[in-house]
Parts: C-alpha cells; sequence; structure tokens
C-alpha cells in the first residue's frame, strides 16, 4: 500500500485513505475519569501499524485500550505498538433464575428501575468516593463508569434512612451484563451484595433471559467469591492496555 495515507478527518478520529478507498479507522474515546480509549479497525497490519503510529504521535498520554484476550493477533499488535498490560477482568457468566438468599435484617433491595434519583445520586457519590479512597477511581474498568445516573440500570439495596448498594446493569437482548455491585463500607458482610446478585439473577430470568454476565478484577477476591457462589462460571478475560 504504497499509496496509503493518514487523515485525521475530526477532533477524534482518523481514516486511512488507499487510493481514497478507506482502508481502516481509528477512533479515541474519553471515559469520565479523563482516561481516553483507542480503537482501530483494519483490516492489514501495514495500515493498522500507520494508524496506530500516527495516532500515538498526535495524543497525549497515558492512552488506553481493551481487548479480548484470546484475540491473540489483535493483542499482539497492540503490544508491537509499545502497549503493556495494566489491568485483566475475567469474564464470567451465570444462569439467571431464582437463587434462595436469605434478606440482610433492616435492607430492603429495590427491584431494577423503582429506585429514586437523589438517594441513588447520593449513594453513588459516596460509594465513588470511597473507592477512589481506597483503591483509586482509575483502577475500575471502564465499563462502570458510565453517565448519566439512570435509575432503569439499577437494582439497589435500601437501609430505613439511605441506599447502601447498588448493581448496575445493561438489561441486554440476549443476558443481562452486571458492570458494578457495590455496597457503602459500613454495611459490608451482611449479604447485601448477594442478596443484590439474587435480584439480577431473578428479574433476568422473570424476563426471560438465561444468563447474566460480568466482569471481575483479577485481583478482586470478594467479588470473584461472590458471583462463584452464585454459580457464575469463567468464560473468557479482556485486557486493559495503556502506552505512558
Amino acid at each position: 500500500m504504497n499509496t496509503l495515507v493518514i487523515t485525521r478527518v475530526a477532533e477524534r478520529q482518523w481514516h486511512a485513505l488507499d487510493d481514497d478507498l478507506v482502508v481502516g479507522r481509528g477512533d479515541t474515546s474519553p471515559r469520565p475519569d479523563g482516561r481516553l480509549f483507542l480503537s482501530v479497525d483494519a483490516w492489514h497490519d501495514s495500515v493498522f501499524e500507520r494508524l496506530v503510529a500516527v495516532m500515538l504521535a498526535a495524543l497525549p498520554r497515558p492512552l488506553y485500550t481493551v481487548v479480548d484476550e484470546a484475540d491473540l493477533h489483535l493483542t499482539a499488535r497492540w503490544r508491537q505498538a509499545g502497549l503493556t498490560t495494566r489491568r485483566r477482568e475475567w469474564e464470567y457468566v451465570m444462569a439467571s433464575g431464582s437463587v434462595p438468599v436469605p434478606s440482610p435484617r433492616g435492607v430492603t433491595t429495590l427491584p431494577i428501575g423503582t429506585a429514586e434519583l437523589r438517594p441513588l445520586r447520593r449513594l453513588d457519590r459516596a460509594i465513588h468516593a470511597e473507592i477512589e479512597s481506597s483503591v483509586g477511581w482509575d483502577q475500575m474498568p471502564a465499563a462502570v463508569l458510565s453517565r448519566p445516573l439512570d435509575p432503569a440500570r439499577y437494582v439497589v439495596a435500601a437501609a430505613a434512612d439511605a441506599y447502601v448498594g447498588l448493581a448496575r446493569l445493561a438489561p441486554l437482548p440476549r443476558h443481562t451484563r452486571v458492570g458494578l455491585i457495590a455496597v457503602r463500607a459500613d454495611h459490608r458482610r451482611r449479604g447485601i451484595g448477594r442478596a443484590l446478585l439474587a435480584e439480577v439473577l431473578r428479574a433476568t430470568h422473570e424476563r426471560g433471559v438465561a444468563t447474566v454476565s460480568a466482569e471481575v478484577h483479577e485481583a478482586n477476591t470478594a467479588a470473584i467469591a461472590l458471583v462463584e457462589a452464585a454459580g457464575a462460571r469463567r468464560h473468557g478475560s479482556n485486557l486493559e492496555l495503556v502506552i505512558r
């Protein structure tokens, strides 16, 4: 492809042109935490390499991308461009259905879409602050950072005076995807996480969908124990790569 030309066609988009034919595309996606993620779609390795090189030269670092670890060729392409593994997320899949879980004392599980926005927003801010002060919010997978806050995507655990836990969902046509399960620090070890997950499994089964999926950081032993106790099985893994 001696005539290959890389053109920045928009603030966040590049095209690779061969005799005016688009043979590759590169995009950037800024996340709410400020990180910038790269995506490149190109059939030929040479086009991929040229696109990535131009984008890396034009953009401020650090820069990130997410790949399916099973896609060895794509992973190798990004590594050759200088990116290295920052984190691994295990993909878990579990069957929907009713799971016998005792209700935590003094806590009510609110089904998806029934939470009130104002107390949900307070809970979201509190959980964000707790994560930021411990492992750091930048250690959370990009998928959990969705905005704006929409009660239609949440199952919530409510105590008498406040919301104390949440599960954020993406109810897709063929499965329900869990983006985040989190409980306030002062209410942990009471079974609230198990109750939230049980409600997700029940509601998913009720709408006629067979499976629920979740991504869990390989080092998050508590989350791994939670989903595996509900019958989840490891189905694959994603890598978040970075160049600094």
